[in-house]
This record gives structure tokens, sequence and C-alpha cells, in this order.
């Protein structure tokens, strides 16, 4: 089984981080990705002995990247400029905040899953088993869902609101 826990756009909002990671763990996720807008360095604690890992790709609203590049190594988590690609359980993952060129990378590409944040609208497409993905926003803020994704490479996206 082959499970990534995606969420983006929390906002500072701890109680919702929390309740993202902890989902994560009941659900045996193999990795987790954050498509960018945690905001504060502070928040990096929060990843602290996560024991999954963990990769976060900057959005527009995170500032103070260096403390924050500085906290979240600190507890465990890869860092990234977006679009940034890597490879986790022999799938090539891009992952970025703001959404450049999803639609042609996703039909064009050779990427097994994509996903992205920043508009903090839940999209979902599939195609031939490889997946485009905005799990949504985890703060709630603008669409009132707190929602958080789990992509199982065998079984499809879910949407999950915290």
């Amino acid at each position: 089984m082959s499970k990534i826990g995606i969420f983006s756009d929390s906002h500072e909002h701890i109680e919702y981080i929390r309740k993202a990671l902890s989902l994560f763990k009941k659900e045996n996720v193999d990795a987790i990705i954050h498509c960018g807008d945690l905001i504060s360095p502070i928040m990096s604690r929060i990843f602290n002995d996560l024991g999954i890992p963990a990769y976060f790709v900057y959005g527009n609203n995170d500032g103070e990247r260096l403390f924050l590049e500085k906290t979240l190594r600190k507890a465990g988590v890869n860092t990234f400029v977006g679009p940034s690609s890597i490879n986790i359980l022999d799938k090539k993952i891009l992952f970025m905040h703001e959404p450049v060129e999803i639609n042609s990378l996703f039909e064009h590409g050779s990427f097994d899953l994509i996903c992205y944040g920043h508009t903090h609208k839940i999209d979902i497409l599939e195609k031939e088993g490889k997946f485009l993905v905005n799990p949504g926003e985890t703060c709630g803020l603008l669409t009132g869902k707190k929602t958080v994704a789990i992509v199982d490479f065998d079984k499809g996206v879910d949407i999950i609101e915290l």
C-alpha cells in the first residue's frame, strides 16, 4: 500500500494542523506533503517527532523563510521552493503552492502525482493511475471547510474534512 497525506494553506491554525497530522498517523500514510502557507516558524515544532517523512514547499504567505526552513529542518521536514519534484515510494511527485502549468503537466508530464495549494479549493483529477490534487484548505478561512487529502495509489483520492 502506498499512501500520501497532503495538506495546504493551514495559515497558522494549529488545531487543524494537529488534527491533520493525527489523521495522517492514524491512516498510516507513508509520507506527508504540505503545499505551502504554514506561515510562521513557530508552527514548525508541531512536526517534531512526527515519525513520518514530511515535505514542505513554501507558499506566497510564508514569511521569514530562513527561520522557517531552519525550524522545519530541525523538526525533520524537508523544505523546497516549488515547483519541486521528489521520488517517494517509487512514485514521481511534483508539488508546488501556486499552480504552475498544472493541466499541461498533468496531461503530458511523467508525474504520478501533482499536488498544489494556494486556491483553497479542492481539485482532483485522475487519469490512468496518475493524480492531480489540491486538498483545499486546512484552515477553513475561505470556504469554511477544513480539508486534507489522502492519495492511495491503489484506490484513489479521499478528501477528508477535519
